[in-house]
């Protein structure tokens, strides 16, 4: 099949650091590629592909020049598919709605990927002015805002098996890695490790926006020994990272979507607490690859637990679940379905 795909110009694909979704379509590309397909990116002009690449953008707007209108890259964005919609089987879009008045006229089968969350204000008005769009959850649990769209898939992220390499040798310390935004949990995380009694390291990203909540809540509790930043971290110091920690705090206190990081961990080996938020009870197996709980309390006695679990297994399960090539064999089938239903519509 000849397959576009859309990705958000906030970042290269793949991401030079943090970038989930860019990350996660960077291993899609690659996965339908080796799957035989002919795939075009449309993306920044930074970005690099084992499929063909058409820049939109000279290079990613996070790291680009100060001051552009991230509308008008967008707009180039969209026009873009629609100069070369004839040329594709199908298209995939993970912009969001930005690209459905477009894609919904071209006459080419496409589905959206939905990325982010769901229980926004002004949504349901857009799926009700387009209420055919083919649509794909990463989680069902993110759909519960917008039960009516069209949903025709949930498919939940991976990442590619051989990405990082497992560490079985129990860590010597907790990790949190994310954005530094209360509905992360950060300051749960520092409280945990604290009450736990084992040091914390923190591989984060403070957005701009954040900068007060971090002078004020998080860095007075960064002592460089107990709890350390180590800054954003690429994919080289990720794995090295998530593997020497005895296991991944993620408390979190927002419906997130997915959680990509929760599946790097487990791709290290590296057992996952979190709270019971968003997609978390389907991604992690209590008491296999980690442990879901409810409060601080819980999440203290379950670093207390860690050693109940064994972490070849939680590798094991990252194998069976969360692979790029799954995840490439799961849209592909999506795909599929999309043009033999324009072909025969009845």
């Amino acid at each position: 099949m000849r397959i576009a795909q859309l990705a958000p110009l906030a970042e290269s694909v793949p991401p030079k650091l943090y970038g989930g979704t860019e990350r996660v379509i960077a291993w899609l590309v690659d996965g339908l590629v080796e799957l035989g397909h002919d795939v075009t990116l449309f993306a920044s002009g930074d970005s690099k592909t084992k499929g063909s690449l058409h820049a939109v953008w000279p290079r990613a707007l996070r790291l680009g020049q100060r001051g552009v209108d991230p509308n008008a890259a967008c707009a180039l964005l969209i026009e873009a598919i629609a100069a070369r919609a004839s040329d594709f089987d199908v298209i995939h879009s993970h912009v969001d709605w930005l690209s459905l008045p477009v894609l919904s006229r071209t006459g080419v089968p496409y589905l959206t990927t939905m990325h982010g969350r769901l229980d926004l204000p002004g949504l349901a008005e857009v799926i009700g002015a387009f209420p055919n769009a083919a649509s794909v959850s990463i989680s069902d649990n993110q759909r519960r805002p917008l039960p009516d769209a069209n949903w025709i898939a949930t498919i939940q992220h991976g990442l590619p098996k051989d990405l990082f390499r497992p560490s079985y040798e129990r860590g010597s310390y907790l990790a949190f890695l994310g954005r530094l935004t209360a509905d992360k949990g950060p300051e749960e995380a520092m409280r945990i490790a604290r009450a736990a009694g084992m040091p914390l390291r923190i591989a984060a990203k403070i957005p701009r926006a954040e900068t007060a909540y971090f002078k004020k809540k998080l860095e007075p509790n960064i002592d460089g020994e107990e709890v350390q930043l180590v800054g954003e971290v690429n994919e080289v110091r990720k794995q090295p990272f998530l593997a020497g920690a005895a296991a991944l705090l993620f408390p979190i206190n927002w419906p997130e979507p997915f959680g990509l990081v929760m599946i790097e961990a487990m791709a290290c080996g590296t057992p996952v607490i979190a709270y019971r938020s968003g997609s978390v009870p389907e991604v992690i197996e209590d008491g296999v690859t980690g442990f879901i709980v409810d409060n601080e309390g819980q999440a203290i006695r379950a670093v207390n637990d860690l050693g109940r679990l064994d972490r070849r297994a939680v590798r094991a399960r990252f194998e069976d679940r969360f692979t790029s090539s799954r995840m490439a064999q799961d849209y592909e089938a999506r795909y599929r379905e999309l043009v033999a239903r324009a072909k025969d519509p009845s």
